[in-house]
């Protein structure tokens, strides 16, 4: 047979010698036709296909690659030239890197809720709580003893429950110290916390100086007894009115004072209390109260449940008292920005029309 070409849809016969001569007539003529019209159809198609490849090809190159996210940051405050930026919402942990007192769940540390950062903030969302006890001792000086005893045993709970994860606060003070509509605490301000495995220790010198244990403030090595050492500095503010020892300018300075001066014991305290805070401000981190065995069979928490479903049951007559006569009672949104004060006014006074 002879060869058909096609080229640009035109039928160009070409005759090539075969057996039995050149083909001739109408027949072959037709045969011929038919054949060279589905080449010019698949040469069609095959040239459609590769301006589509072509075509693709050229999209791909030119489409953008797609960026990389980043991680959401998880240090704050993040540099200026970063922050510019960020947007105003939502930068949040990822899971798995939030914050210790996410992580923990226990009926005397306050709850936080969420937390994300924008440009020039840091958002915290946690339950309200209307009072801390730095504000209340700074009103009423020293506590009565019985009110003293509650705080401590659920002091005492927290941070049995916190050694226990392996947690160490490191800054336990009144101002860390909330306080709940029926007076019942809450610890909070985990910044300076950080996990501490079985043994062993840590070497930064953090806290707040007055409360600061020898072993802290000398740059360690310390361990968990550095909160206990706190606890007692604290129990002996909430009975007197006043620090063991007064504040210094430096830890250097500061460790010098907690080494070579002792501290009396409040005049009006009883002999277990007293007690509790020689145990408990002992130089010697070794021989210092630390296990709930320990506070559990203490004299001072005689008759004492260390149970927090059942020491929740008893309302702190001291806190309920002050807060029935204080003026935040009359001025709810005193804690709040003053824009968030005159839009509650303003939607107040629309809810009236």
């Amino acid at each position: 047979m002879g060869t058909v070409s096609c080229r640009q849809g035109q039928h160009t016969r070409v005759s090539a010698p075969q057996k039995g001569g050149n083909i001739q007539g109408p027949w072959a003529r037709g045969w011929k036709s038919l054949f060279c019209g589905m080449g010019a159809i698949r040469s069609g198609v095959e040239e459609l296909r590769g301006l589509q490849r072509h075509q693709c090809l050229h999209q791909e190159l030119l489409q953008p690659v797609p960026l990389q996210l980043e991680k959401p940051l998880s240090e704050w405050p993040v540099p200026q030239f970063i922050s510019l930026f960020l947007p105003e919402f939502p930068m949040r942990p990822v899971r798995g890197q939030q914050t210790l007192q996410r992580q923990i769940n226990h009926p005397f540390v306050h709850s936080l809720g969420d937390s994300w950062q924008g440009k020039r903030h840091l958002f915290i969302m946690c339950s309200y709580c209307s009072m801390d006890l730095y504000s209340l001792w700074s009103a009423v000086g020293g506590f009565p003893e019985a009110s003293i005893r509650l705080f401590a045993a659920e002091l005492v709970l927290v941070l049995c429950y916190l050694h226990d994860l392996g947690i160490i606060h490191r800054d336990v003070k009144m101002e860390n110290i909330l306080l709940d509509e029926r007076g019942h605490l809450k610890l909070t301000d985990f910044g300076l916390s950080r996990r501490l495995s079985q043994g062993a220790r840590a070497y930064t010198i953090c806290g707040t100086l007055q409360y600061m244990a020898p072993e802290v403030l000398s740059g360690g090595p310390y361990n968990h007894t550095a909160d206990w050492w706190s606890l007692g500095v604290l129990l002996f503010c909430l009975a007197t009115g006043k620090f063991p020892v007064a504040a210094e300018r430096d830890h250097v300075a500061m460790l010098a004072s907690v080494t070579h001066c002792k501290s009396e014991m409040p005049a009006s305290a009883t002999q277990e209390f007293s007690l509790l805070l020689h145990e408990l401000l002992c130089q010697n981190p070794l021989h210092r109260l630390r296990h709930l065995h320990h506070f559990q069979g203490h004299p001072f928490f005689r008759g004492v449940a260390f149970d927090p479903e059942l020491l929740k049951k008893q309302p702190v007559d001291l806190v309920m008292e002050t807060q029935n006569t204080s003026p935040l009672e009359t001025m709810p949104f005193k804690d709040f920005d003053c824009d968030l004060e005159s839009l509650v006014h303003t939607i107040s006074a629309d809810s009236l029309l």
